[in-house]
């Protein structure tokens, strides 16, 4: 097969158009936990409490999610199940992609600090967790 037609073939393929639909929901998402969590810091500019830190990155977090839940379910998996089955479902994944992400920053903050690079490792940990158990979990066909 050649370049152009590996590509052409890949497009045809459902699971791979939903990844790619799910990249973008992801990135929209990605930089709405960008600008709370930036615009949270900026509130707490003295960075008092560690705590404040993790409070912060989990408000970021969940509004992100929020708004791919929406996306994702109209645009990504088209689903036409009980909205609210689903939300409670994709809201669980969201909390368990929290506690990855949690996790993950707790272990990296003592070598990167409590700011955007802890973050962005942080968050990006839970992208394959929301993924996958979304696609074969929340919004299962």
């Amino acid at each position: 097969m050649t370049t152009p037609s590996i590509v052409q073939h890949l497009a045809r393929r459902r699971g791979v158009r939903q990844f790619v639909k799910f990249g973008i929901v992801g990135a929209s998402g990605f930089l709405v936990n960008l600008a709370i969590f930036t615009g949270l810091q900026w509130l707490d500019p003295a960075h008092a409490v560690a705590a404040h830190y993790y409070a912060i990155y989990s408000v970021a977090f969940l509004s992100g999610g929020v708004s791919n839940y929406f996306l994702n379910r109209s645009w990504t998996f088209r689903s036409t199940g009980h909205a609210g089955h689903e939300g409670a479902k994709f809201l669980s994944v969201s909390v368990l992609a929290l506690v990855v992400g949690l996790g993950v920053s707790w272990a990296v903050a003592p070598y990167l600090g409590h700011g955007h690079k802890a973050w962005f490792i942080a968050t990006l940990s839970g992208i394959v967790v929301n993924f996958f158990v979304n696609k074969y979990w929340t919004f299962r066909t």
